[in-house]
Order: C-alpha cells, then structure tokens, then sequence
C-alpha cells in the first residue's frame, strides 16, 4: 500500500503547476471560461432567447441578462426534469441536486450536467487532494479508506432518463469504481435515508476499517464519532483510527466545533481542511494549513460576478467583476456555470481576505441576517461574538438559531437567541454580556441600535435542553444531508416554532 500510496502522491501534485496558472492569471482564465460558456450555450433555447450569439463581451452579457435565482429559473428546470433537453445547456442532464439550502419547505433541483460532474464537483475534490498532498508530502492517506458521510436521500428516478438526490448522494453515484474501493462505508449505508439507522449502521460498518480521513459536515460528524466511541468503549477517534491524518468540512463554519474535534481528535498533527462546495458548484478550497482562507478556483466551468451587499435590494443591481472586488467588503456571489445556470445568485455572501491570488471566507447567506431594525447582523458577526462568548466562559455550542424581537408599545427591539450547548458556560449572564458586546464591536449599526437601549435591548437568551435543535428537525422530517439549522432570521418563523416545541416538552 505504501507504493501505492506514493504513485497517488505524485499524481495528485501534478495538478498543483495548473492551479499556480489560474492563482498568476486570474482574469485571462475568468475570461477564457466566460467565452467558452457562452459558445456552449448559443444554440440552447436559453442561448436563443438572449441571442447568445452576438454576445462579444462581458459588459454586452451584464447588460443583456437579468440576474436570476431559482424562482426566475425554475420554469426551464422544471421542464428539465420532465426530461426535455437543450434548455439551459447543450448537453444531456440527467442528475439534479435536491438542495433546500435551510429547512423551508420548498426544495430546489439544481441541474448537475457531465460537463460539471466531471470539469467542476470531481475536478475539485481531485485537487483538495492535490493541496493536501502538496502541503503534506509525506502523507500516508491512500494506505486506508476515506469515511464519507453521504447524503441523507437516496437517488430517486424521476422518469425514464432522470434522477435527482443529495448532491453528495449524486456524486456517490458517479464516482469512479476505482474510487469507491477508497471510500467506506459502501453504498448501501452511505446513502440511507433514515438518518438515526444511518449513524449506528456506519459506525458498525466502519469501526473495523483502516480510516485515514473523513469529509462530512462537522454536526453530523460529531454524532457519528460518539456513536463509534460508544459502541468501541474507546476515549477517542486516535484508538479506534490509529491512522485517521485529514478531516475535510464544509456548509457551516467549523470554529463553533474545533474545540470539540481537537477532544474526539487529540493530535496536533491532524489536517483540517475546508472546502466551498454547493450543488450549484465547487467554488473554494482551503489551500494553506495555516490559514482558514479559501482560495477561489477559477478553471472549474464557473465565471464570477460579485454584487456588493449594499446594492443587493436594488431592482437590478450592478455586479462586479473579479478585477473590480474590494478586501474585506461583503459580495452575494453569482455564477454562471457549465450545468446551465446563468447569472444565478446562488445566496451566500463571501469576502475577500486576498486579491492575489484570489482567496475568500464565507460571511452567510444573502437572506440569512437579522436587519429588522437596520442593523444588518450578518452570520459572520454572531460567529465572532459566539466564540467570544465561548472562550470566555469555557462553553461549547451545538447549535443555534436567533431573530428579532419587535417594537412593542414604548418597548424597543431586540434579539432573541436559542442556544443549545454542548457544554454549559460557567456562567450563563456573561456568555450573553460577552456576545453582546463582541456584537457591537464587530458591528456598528448593531452598536449604534444598542446604545442605551434606545432601538435595541440586551439580547434575550434560551438555554436549550439537550437534543432540541435535532429533535425540531427530525420533527420536520429533515434530518441529515443539505438540511441546516437556520442561523439568523429576519423574521420569527422558526424561534417562535422551536419555543413552542420547547413549551410542550
């Protein structure tokens, strides 16, 4: 396996001369993808409709293309999945990933086409191997299996030539053969539905494997590892995977879990790298181990434009080019891609904390802030107060969801959190001075509303019992997989729906 393992090194840093191109050229590469997506396009009914042909350059593409969400595009990807083709992209699409993004009701099928398969989500998880490898060279990851938490919905056939399910179900689907012979648990397990079967049925199924890595979602994560260490008897991950060296995560911000993950894995020589991939497309990898930055990939089939978030409500807001971004400035990012969407805001909301070469973090979701009284939190700014909190108190949060409270009479505003702990704070009234403050530290407007209570009160805090946000989602029936606790709300909706299951508990 050690041969083997050092062929598979070599191979995956070959890539690493491509990547430098893209990271010295951006713009030529942004360009070349731009040209070459709207050639591919020009004879669908889409390209038609827009007259793709006579478009020449990017001002021409802006100003001749509304930009889209998944409302203004969902007639054309509904016919898709009646399985009419040549709409949005020339080629045949026959995959799409069901992705709800939060737990509202509505889902989306996004259109997962060969060309992004192989070119954009395959291409990615390739090179996240290629950086680690390239930053690691003496790893020893390929003498074992990679433990990958799949999605929570099988594929399902929605006619005679088209399937939709959880893009990591997807993915699952297409890989290689030889690529499965890596991964564990196997199929059958991987893509189960039934998420509280799922966790004990992979434990068991992999406690006996030679694991070196695992990707998944930390919350999901979490659970599975309890579950092996109880089953084990073991105290940690390390004596039940002696050689377990990368974890790699994504779709939600992994500070509130590090500390978590450092107890479950005790070794400083453990690789944790973070990944930006949405069923719309792989967008980042983490590429330095010292830093939680994402360089932005750029030969992937996806051309970029950027709408800073003060335009974002104009009725047609400009968009920016990757040339024309600021450091440090929140851009809802928008995407035209090699699966046929096109200029598709896809909702989340990223900075850049480098312009050369191109490297981001992700601050939330375009619709996901509380601004009920023009303060504009953003999931970044709880973030930030949260682990605050956290560090000054010795807690340790399992999840979270907050939103407003309203004027009422000669009351002012406020916001309301509910918080379920992992480990209680030492105490509780200072987590939320401690939160509070780094609120309005890291946040003007919220500072302003907050002083002296005048649009603003203290937040108001929930001390969750134990299982609450799990309990909430399974009741919903969205356990596992795309389905995510909303962080903020600019509404009520869902505090006030998980109060009252906490109220008749």
């Amino acid at each position: 396996m050690a041969f083997v393992n050092s062929i598979f090194t070599w191979l995956m840093k070959k890539r690493i001369h491509q990547i430098e191109l893209f990271m010295k050229y951006p713009h030529d590469v942004q360009q070349e993808w731009f040209h070459s997506l709207i050639d591919s396009a020009e004879n669908t009914e889409w390209g038609r409709l827009y007259d793709y042909k006579s478009i020449l350059t990017i001002q021409q593409y802006q100003e001749r293309i509304p930009i889209q969400n998944y409302d203004t595009l969902k007639p054309y990807i509904e016919r898709m999945l009646n399985g009419e083709q040549n709409i949005l992209w020339p080629s045949d699409i026959k995959w799409f990933a069901k992705s709800s993004g939060t737990t509202s009701d509505r889902s989306k099928f996004i259109p997962v086409s060969e060309e992004s398969l192989e070119e954009c989500h395959f291409k990615g998880g390739k090179d996240m191997l290629s950086i680690y490898c390239n930053n690691r060279p003496d790893n020893q990851m390929f003498t074992g299996k990679g433990l990958v938490l799949g999605g929570s919905h099988q594929v399902n056939q929605l006619n005679e030539d088209c399937f939709y399910g959880d893009l990591s179900a997807v993915l699952i689907k297409n890989l290689p053969i030889w690529a499965e012979f890596y991964r564990t648990p196997d199929m059958s397990i991987a893509l189960m539905d039934n998420y509280e079967i799922k966790m004990d049925r992979m434990a068991e199924a992999t406690i006996h494997e030679n694991v070196t890595s695992i990707s998944g979602v930390p919350t999901w994560t979490i659970v599975l590892a309890k579950k092996v260490l109880e089953i084990t008897g073991k105290k940690n991950l390390l004596e039940v995977w002696p050689n377990l060296e990368l974890y790699v995560h994504g779709a939600v911000n992994f500070a509130p879990y590090r500390e978590q993950f450092k107890q479950l894995i005790p070794s400083n020589d453990m690789y944790y790298l973070e990944t930006y991939n949405a069923s719309e497309g792989f967008f980042g990898i983490q590429d330095q181990d010292n830093s939680e930055e994402m360089l932005l990939m750029l030969d992937y089939g996806i051309f970029y434009e950027f709408v800073p978030m003060e335009n974002i409500a104009d009725e047609n807001p400009k968009a920016l080019l990757l040339g024309e971004v600021e450091l440090n400035k929140n851009y809802a990012i928008v995407i035209s891609t090699n699966g046929g969407l096109w200029r598709y805001m896809i909702g989340d909301t990223i900075q850049f904390t480098s312009l050369s070469p191109y490297r981001i973090k992700i601050t939330g979701r375009t619709k996901h802030f509380i601004n009920a009284f023009g303060e504009e939190v953003i999931i970044d700014n709880a973030e930030q107060a949260l682990a605050k909190a956290c560090a000054e108190t010795g807690a340790e949060i399992k999840d979270y969801t907050a939103g407003p409270i309203y004027f009422k009479g000669q009351k002012a505003g406020g916001h309301e959190w509910i918080i379920e702990f992992d480990k209680q704070p030492n105490d509780f009234e200072k987590f939320i001075d401690v939160m509070d403050k780094t609120l309005r530290e890291v946040n003007s407007d919220y500072d302003a509303k907050r002083f002296k209570d005048m649009a603003l009160c203290r937040p108001k805090v929930h001390n969750a019992p134990s299982n609450t946000f799990y309990n909430w989602l399974k009741a919903k029936d969205k356990l596992g997989g795309q389905h995510k606790v909303p962080r903020l709300a600019n509404e009520r909706k869902y505090i006030d729906d998980i109060l009252e299951m906490m109220k008749a508990s």
